[in-house]
């Protein structure tokens, strides 16, 4: 028997409760002790529409996908079509056997490319084109099948609790998490703890739900549970972990951070962050209630504005009076920013522009991943100015650099782009409870009305001229602190002019900030290296690839072969010195990222002169998983690829 080791998957139209139920299998997991780590797929529609949602579940940490399902929960015809072919030989699917007969060519939203393959391997194993000539091909490669008929469960629930049929309806996801956590013989508690999370603040609901989990509960635990050999067990454990999403880390890490101004205007993923934002723009301080206080709260302003243009400038004006000021946006809609951007840079000002990369050019694959957007990131806006660019590879480090940005910004007083891709923002994932006793805000240098008042009478340059190029700078409205913002070059108080000695020292200034940059952020917060150092095979890589990184890394080991791996967190300043150092050490240089390109070497090979050996690329819209990883690299090694570039393909 295997035991908490286990891939989840299920999916159905958009709008149907997928991520509820997702969500409530993984928090109850979550609450049983157990690490989980989850992949959020949707089409960029509101409703009807496939979508899917898999849950790796283990003791230990998890941080990517797999290709594979253990357990594939379905209540529609369609994810047993799409995903069947997912479920591992000795895994299992669940699904309503009065659908059955649901023939493949009348289900609409599937495309020519799943269903031509489809019919044609059901035509040579003679079996029917419907949902059940899936299931059986399913079968005879070894996948079990658990019919649960759910209009079952629903007309017991309207007979017993008298609730009309509509309501009772609703508690279908519930009913599917219920029977799968049945099979695998969890304990029930946990599964209740989860509704009780799940639907906070509706008692009736909650009282529902939880009535018609465990009948579906003890469907699965009596009817199935025998024929299943993975099962799941509470663990015991005293870390306080959180279960988030990534934009939700990156919001909790502006609030800690001390963002007070969140500007955005809607687009795909980044939105979710700002509307997170929103709901909690009042909150209690940590220790708002000590000492018998009453309780202290912070805030947040979050500002729709009318597009992307308003968005920067606006969150500019906010950072110009003082605020900890950011916006959120994707990537056609930092390309409305790129103006903005550019004045942020003439005048110095401390923004934070967090950049949710996805599938491009234009609005190209806006709900899919891709890490398109590294060079636009790096280069947006025109004319030269330094600006700092930052990446988090997994849901930690997306809290922390969001405290970072907010720092990097004052400190150097420049725009600051946090970049995170798609996979990154949408992904779950249990994680250590954040110390918050380590979070340092850095404001720079801000002078003080005194201070601006013993420099009166011309004395205050907001733009002087300085070693380390960062002026000290006052906020807009402090007595004595009067200074001038243009778009054109200036001179130190602000003025315009069109000197060329002026231009050059101006210049030079301002770009020394970089310099001091590279300096002073501690090597900690500019890369990580996993792994032996004298291991033959380095992986160069950064963002959301991460996890799929580590985790194969494991597997490998497991497999007899060391690798490691350089990631980079601080893409702009490159710390091209202690890149260099580590690349030369290696005897094999494999690059993975998810872009046609390969963004990330090309960089690498700008400031340090070293190509990447091998590159392993993906750019069909989904994440890179640790299977896809752990292939790649074993066929790099043994030189079954021949070719520099792997173009990875996986993923419905």
């Amino acid at each position: 028997m295997r035991q908490n080791q286990l891939s989840w998957m299920t999916g159905g139209a958009q709008g149907s409760g997928v991520d509820s139920a997702a969500n409530i299998f993984a928090k109850a997991c979550t609450y049983g002790g157990l690490h989980v780590y989850g992949k959020r797929e949707y089409y960029s529609n509101i409703i009807g529409e496939h979508s899917y949602f898999q849950v790796r579940v283990a003791e230990t940490t998890v941080r990517a996908h797999v290709d594979t399902v253990d357990l594939l929960v379905t209540f529609d015809a369609e994810t047993v079509i799409r995903h069947g072919h997912e479920v591992a030989p000795g895994g299992a699917i669940i699904f309503d056997p009065t659908l059955s007969n649901t023939p493949i060519n009348k289900l609409e939203n599937l495309e020519p490319q799943v269903t031509k393959p489809l019919l044609e391997k059901l035509r040579h194993e003679e079996l029917p084109a419907t949902m059940a000539g899936a299931l059986k091909m399913a079968e005879r490669r070894g996948v079990k099948m658990f019919p649960a008929a759910y209009d079952d469960f629903v007309n017991a629930l309207i007979q017993e609790l008298n609730v009309d049929s509509s309501r009772a309806k609703k508690t279908l996801n519930t009913l599917s998490v219920a029977v799968s956590l049945g099979i695998l013989e969890y304990d029930f508690d946990m599964l209740a703890r989860a509704l009780e999370a799940q639907f906070r603040g509706k008692t009736k609901v909650i009282a529902t739900n939880i009535k018609a989990a465990e009948k579906a509960y003890d469907f699965g635990r009596s009817q199935f549970a025998a024929q299943f050999a993975c099962k799941l067990r509470k663990v015991k454990t005293t870390e306080r972990r959180l279960y988030l999403t990534g934009y939700q880390a990156i919001a909790l890490g502006k609030l800690a951070g001390g963002c007070t101004f969140q500007t955005y205007y809607p687009i795909t993923p980044a939105s979710d962050e700002s509307v997170y934002l929103e709901s909690h723009e009042v909150f209690p301080l940590r220790n708002g209630s000590e000492n018998g206080r009453a309780s202290e709260t912070g805030s947040i302003v979050v500002v729709q504005t009318e597009d992307e243009i308003a968005a920067l400038t606006m969150a500019i004006g906010a950072a110009l009076a003082g605020a900890r000021a950011a916006t959120a946006t994707s990537g056609p809609g930092f390309s409305l920013m790129a103006e903005g951007t550019g004045w942020a840079g003439m005048n110095e000002v401390p923004v934070v522009i967090t950049l949710y990369s996805r599938g491009g050019p234009a609005t190209g694959l806006p709900t899919r991943h891709e890490q398109g957007d590294l060079r636009f990131a790096l280069h947006a806006a025109h004319g030269e100015f330094p600006r700092l660019v930052l990446a988090s590879g997994d849901i930690d480090e997306a809290f922390h650099d969001a405290v970072h940005a907010f720092n990097y910004a004052e400190q150097y007083q420049t725009p600051v782009v946090h970049i995170v891709d798609k996979a990154l923002a949408n992904s779950t994932q249990t994680v250590t409870m954040f110390d918050l006793d380590k979070l340092r805000l850095k404001r720079g240098k801000i002078l003080s009305e005194a201070e601006l008042a013993s420099l009166q009478n011309g004395g205050y340059k907001r733009f002087a001229f300085v070693e380390d190029g960062v002026s000290p700078r006052s906020f807009l409205g402090s007595k004595h602190g009067l200074f001038w913002n243009t778009g054109d070059e200036h001179d130190e108080s602000g003025h315009i002019t069109e000197d060329p000695t002026n231009r050059v020292m101006m210049m030079d200034k301002r770009m020394r900030k970089l310099e001091t940059a590279a300096r002073e952020i501690p090597l900690h917060e500019k890369f990580n290296f996993f792994g032996d150092p004298d291991a033959p095979v380095t992986i160069v890589s950064w963002g959301s690839t991460k996890g799929a990184i580590l985790d194969a890394m494991n597997v490998l080991q497991d497999q007899g072969m060391a690798v490691n791996f350089l990631q980079a967190r601080l893409i702009h300043p490159l710390p091209a010195e202690e890149f260099t150092a580590i690349l030369r050490r290696a005897k094999t240089t494999i690059g993975v990222e998810m872009n046609y390109l390969a963004q990330f070497a090309g960089v690498v090979r700008e400031h340090t002169g070293i190509a990447l050996q091998h590159l392993i690329v993906k750019y069909n819209g989904r994440p890179i998983s640790r299977d896809e990883i752990v292939e790649s690299i074993k066929n790099i090694v043994t030189k079954k690829t021949t070719s520099r570039k792997v173009v990875l393909t996986y993923g419905v």
